[in-house]
């Protein structure tokens, strides 16, 4: 028999819930803060509380909700990952290692083994997650994330042509901008530019404006294969996106085989923004392949 006090709990939850997976992190904030005024410490509107926290970035918070809830309910799973999740966003990953432990204790949920994955790439241990990224590809093959982690970390092991097998199998449905990025970045370590130029104009239609790095790597390998014009382009649109961007671009437009030597930076600046070249200004083609 459900009291009701636990129906009204149970109410609450799933409009907090719903309020949540909406994208109405502050309709989900009231809800559960109603919530534990009438049922101070409930595990779980302190678990979604801390979700709430979490997505809004709050986390002290965050982790001070995840652990009343685990004080309430030890033992529960989700919650133990949410607290990993927590704690390696504060940097705490000695900690979000232990909740995994905990948690893996109590269940064998593959998302158990992406989040210890996701946790040594942060820490920055490269062969513990290439272990567990490779575990969780034999679990569930169809990983697009685990496929693009395995290729992005053999090619930084020096592996290229393994990386790029990986990376085009991730990107192969659709792909997100990041897996499509670390494809033009292997694809150009191994001079193959038009396909790194594919995969960066790639990273642009997904990201048109979050992407002066791709932009910058797209104007190297159009500089690299010879087409200038393409490249003063790409800069041109990494400029527009990211000004900080002018160093890197006048260094590979001087130091590449193929490109021009700027004797006015004002004139580069000019130009990259869109705008009229400076009067009198000088510029030069190089080609030191000559």
């Amino acid at each position: 028999m459900i009291s009701a006090s636990q129906g009204d709990s149970d109410d609450l939850i799933r409009r907090a819930v719903a309020a949540f997976n909406s994208g109405d992190h502050g309709q989900a904030m009231d809800l559960c803060e109603l919530g534990l005024k009438r049922h101070p410490g409930d595990s779980a509107l302190c678990h979604l509380m801390a979700a709430v926290l979490f997505a809004r970035a709050d986390l002290p918070g965050a982790r001070t909700r995840i652990e009343a809830s685990l004080a309430a309910r030890p033992d529960n799973v989700p919650a133990l990952i949410l607290a990993c999740r927590i704690a390696r966003a504060e940097g705490r990953f000695e900690a979000a290692l232990q909740f995994l432990d905990r948690a893996a204790r109590r269940s064998s949920q593959a998302e158990i083994l992406v989040e210890r994955a996701r946790t040594f790439d942060q820490v920055g241990d490269a062969s513990a997650a290439g272990a567990c990224w490779t575990l969780v590809l034999q679990r569930d093959p169809q990983s697009e994330e685990a496929r693009a982690r395995v290729g992005r970390l053999a090619w930084e092991r020096g592996a290229p042509a393994e990386a790029e097998g990986f990376l085009e199998d991730a990107v192969g449905r659709g792909g997100h901008p990041a897996h499509w990025f670390d494809l033009g970045l292997v694809r150009q370590d191994m001079r193959k530019f038009d396909g790194a130029a594919a995969a960066y104009r790639r990273v642009l239609e997904m990201s048109p404006d979050a992407a002066p790095e791709a932009a910058v790597n797209l104007g190297v390998v159009l500089q690299e294969a010879g087409d200038l014009e393409g490249a003063m382009a790409a800069y041109s649109t990494a400029y527009r996106l990211s000004p900080s961007t002018f160093g890197v671009i006048a260094m590979a437009l001087t130091s590449a085989p193929s490109g021009r030597l700027w004797l006015d930076e004002e004139a580069l600046r000019r130009s990259l923004a869109g705008g009229a070249p400076t009067p009198g200004a000088k510029l030069l083609a190089v080609d030191s392949r000559r």
